[in-house]
């Protein structure tokens, strides 16, 4: 049985549906990348002087006082180097007062960061929520479920693993 040629009106309205399906897919996945980009550059602040200590300005700190989400205390240099006597941290990275923390300066400020793998996790906390965010967007806007769920363990990984090594 010969085939009938579909109208020049058909084929066009076709094309048209499956250009909006490909913006569609583009703008979905640009939504994701938008969300890991701010991830890496929300995290890449801290995780730069917890990876890689600038100038040697690392040391330990101990934890004396918390208020208002900072904990302070004196700072003493592994370098000997010019250094703040006293430091602030983030009060999520730290447990108890009176704990002993190796830390990085970050440069110019009187501001630390843990280092070693407990320091390095807790400073790529944002991008693990940056993940677990980006799943959903390729698990159901996509319809790539695994990609997606791929995401979203990786990203609850790396949060949990953050919460259990500090």
């Amino acid at each position: 049985m010969p085939t009938k040629k579909r109208s020049r009106t058909r084929r066009a309205g076709e094309s048209a549906y499956g250009a909006l399906l490909l913006g569609r897919n583009i703008l979905i996945g640009l939504v994701a990348v938008v969300l890991l980009v701010a991830g890496v550059w929300t995290s890449w602040d801290n995780a730069q002087h917890a990876m890689f200590p600038k100038d040697g300005n690392t040391g330990t700190m101990t934890v004396e006082a918390c208020s208002d989400g900072r904990c302070s205390g004196p700072f003493v240099s592994e370098s000997g180097g010019s250094a703040p006597s006293e430091v602030r941290i983030n009060e999520s990275a730290t447990r108890d007062l009176g704990d002993t923390l190796a830390v990085s300066i970050k440069p110019g400020t009187d501001e630390v960061v843990r280092t070693g793998a407990g320091g390095i996790l807790h400073s790529w906390i944002p991008f693990g929520g940056a993940l677990a965010l980006a799943a959903v967007v390729v698990g159901g806007g996509l319809r790539m479920k695994r990609t997606g769920w791929t995401l979203g363990v990786s990203g609850i990984a790396l949060m949990v693993g953050a919460f259990v090594a500090l």
